[in-house]
């Protein structure tokens, strides 16, 4: 399915490769697939994924105040099922899920005898799903766009460290860097599954283009610089996306739905 381009939207380069899934794609044990999904799909096959949702989500569904937020919702969570199916052999709308304190959703252990873990994000068009084995994950996607208010929400979200060197970039980079590090925040909470008991304040990422992503500082707990991985990519023109993950030994697998 062709992904959208966002006009006047300057995309950030590269140099992951997305390919379209073999007919027997697998989840090993080091590897982390991550999928990219378009959410504005024909009705018919709207229609379809939508027989697959539980009675909880399609109320969920319902309570969405715009009808083109409400076939996202239905997208985003169709194509979860799918994907999931698809690894566990089973039909989409049989699976069940359970939720962490602060919404992190989960297989019900019914379905995770095989130690599935996953995390999903969704902004503007665009849906991304992480996938891994035995290992906790986040991820994270954000449409970019003009935000005249960045300086004020950077001096809030970011680290005294990060706002100090985000400020220092060039006019031309600071939209990109923006981003980079509000996802890869937002991933990493993701993965820990407590919500704001990390806040954001007081964690740093390595967000300058020049250097690689990773967890630069976290406030009282330095050894989780060494525990967690931070992998930043760009899965369509006008998005970037951040994955966190447990662990440093994995392969990232870059799909496209």
């Amino acid at each position: 399915m062709k992904l959208p381009v966002i006009e006047g939207m300057r995309p950030v380069k590269d140099s992951r490769s997305w390919c379209f899934p073999t007919e027997h794609i697998k989840l090993g044990r080091n590897e982390v697939h991550v999928w990219r999904a378009s959410l504005n799909l024909p009705e018919g096959y709207l229609s379809q994924l939508a027989q697959t949702l539980s009675d909880d989500e399609h109320l969920r569904a319902e309570r969405f105040h715009f009808e083109r937020d409400k076939k996202r919702f239905i997208a985003g969570r169709g194509v979860l099922r799918l994907i999931l199916g698809y690894y566990l052999c089973v039909e989409p709308s049989q699976l069940q899920f359970c939720y962490g304190p602060h919404g992190k959703p989960y297989l019900t252990e019914e379905f995770d005898e095989g130690d599935l873990r996953f995390s999903l994000a969704h902004s503007h068009e665009l849906a991304i799903y992480a996938f891994t084995v035995a290992r906790e994950i986040g991820v994270d996607l954000e449409h970019v766009r003009i935000m005249p208010e960045a300086e004020n929400i950077a001096a809030g979200l970011f680290s005294i460290r990060e706002n100090a060197a985000w400020l220092r970039l060039p006019s031309e980079q600071k939209q990109d860097a923006f981003y980079f590090c509000w996802t890869g925040k937002e991933a990493y909470i993701k993965a820990l599954g407590n919500g704001l008991a990390q806040p954001s304040g007081q964690l740093a990422v390595s967000f300058l283009l020049r250097e690689s992503a990773r967890l630069s500082w976290v406030a009282r707990d330095e050894a989780q610089i060494i525990r967690w991985s931070l992998e930043t990519f760009v899965p369509a023109p006008g998005y970037i996306g951040a994955l966190v993950l447990a662990g440093s030994e994995y392969r990232v697998v870059y799909v496209i739905y």
